[in-house]
C-alpha cells in the first residue's frame, strides 16, 4: 500500500488542507480519513486523479529525523574513514523536511551543497529498546530521502548538525510504502540525468534490525519519526538550478530542484 499526502485540487469541494490517500493503479488516489499513521486506514469513497494534486512530504515528523552515517563501506572510504564498529547517528530537525518537487534552498553560508541518496524508515509507534527480531513491529513503512548536506560547513564545524539541518535539507517522498521489503534493490542519485550514486540496499554495513535496535537503545522513537539509513559512495555537489532525482527500485523516485545560492 502506498500512502500519499497531498494538497487537494484547486476549486474542489475537499477544502485546502492537506489530505491523505492510497495510490491506486499509479494514477488514482483513494481518499482516507485523517492521518493513517495515527488513526489507521479508514477508506473513503472519493477518488481523485493523481495528476490533479500537489504531492507533499508523506510525513512531517512531529519529533525528529534520525540519520545513520557511513553505513556503506564505499562511502566511508570516500569520506576518508574506516567502516565504523557500530552505527554513527545524528539528527536532522523536522523543519528540514520538504516534499517531492519542492525547492532545495542553497544557504548563503555554503559554497558546496551535496546530494545523498537514502532509504528512509517511518516509525509507527512509541518504542524503546526494540529487539532486533521485533524491528518490523515498529515500522509503518518506507520512503525515499535525500540527506542534503552543506559539505563545507560540515567539515568546517567539525561536526554534522548545522551542515545537515538547513531548512529544505531533507526531501522525503513521494509516498510511504507499507509493503516494501528492503533487500537487494538498486538505489541511485541522478543530477540532471547523470547517475552519480549507484548501489544496492544490501550493501549497508548495518542492516535495519541493527539500526533500529541501536537507535532505540539510546532514545525513544515516536510515531512519525523518520530514520535515514545512510548513503552509498558517489556523493557530490549539485549546481544551482540542477535537478536531483533519488530512486529506489520498487519504491519510486524523489525529485527536487536546487535554488540559486542565497
Amino acid at each position: 500500500m502506498r500512502i500519499l499526502r497531498f494538497t487537494p485540487p484547486t476549486g474542489s469541494n475537499l477544502g485546502s488542507d492537506p489530505l491523505f490517500g492510497i495510490l491506486e493503479d499509479n494514477s488514482t488516489i483513494r481518499l482516507v480519513n485523517g492521518d493513517p499513521l495515527y488513526s489507521g486506514i479508514q477508506i473513503r469513497e472519493e477518488r481523485i486523479p493523481l495528476e490533479s494534486v500537489r504531492i507533499l512530504a508523506p510525513v512531517i515528523p512531529r519529533s525528529k529525523v534520525v540519520c545513520v552515517g557511513k553505513n556503506y563501506a564505499d562511502h566511508a572510504a570516500e569520506m576518508g574513514g574506516e567502516v565504523p564498529k557500530e552505527p554513527i547517528i545524528f539528527l536532522k530537525p523536522n523543519t528540514s523536511v520538504i516534499g517531492p518537487n519542492d525547492l532545495i534552498n542553497w544557504p548563503i553560508q555554503s559554497e558546496r551543497v551535496d546530494h545523498e541518496a537514502e532509504l528512509a524508515i517511518v516509525i509507527s509507534r512509541i518504542c524503546k529498546d526494540v529487539p532486533k527480531e521485533r524491528y518490523k513491529d515498529v515500522i509503518f513503512g518506507y520512503t525515499i530521502a535525500n540527506d542534503v548536506t552543506a559539505r563545507d560547513i560540515q567539515k568546517g564545524d567539525g561536526q554534522w548538525t548545522r551542515g545537515k539541518s538547513f531548512d529544505t535539507f531533507c526531501p522525503i517522498g513521494p509516498w510511504i510504502d507499507t509493503d516494501f521489503l528492503p533487500a537487494k534493490q538498486r538505489i541511485t542519485a541522478e543530477v540532471d540525468g547523470e547517475i552519480k550514486q549507484d548501489a544496492h540496499l544490501d550493501e549497508m554495513v548495518f542492516d535495519i534490525p541493527t539500526i533500529i535496535n541501536f537507535i532505540t537503545s539510546a532514545m525513544t522513537l515516536l510515531p512519525g519519526d523518520v530514520i535515514l539509513t545512510g548513503t552509498p559512495a558517489g556523493i557530490g555537489p549539485v549546481i544551482p538550478g540542477k535537478e536531483v532525482k533519488i530512486a529506489i527500485e520498487g519504491l519510486g523516485e524523489l525529485t527536487n530542484r536546487v535554488s540559486a545560492r542565497g
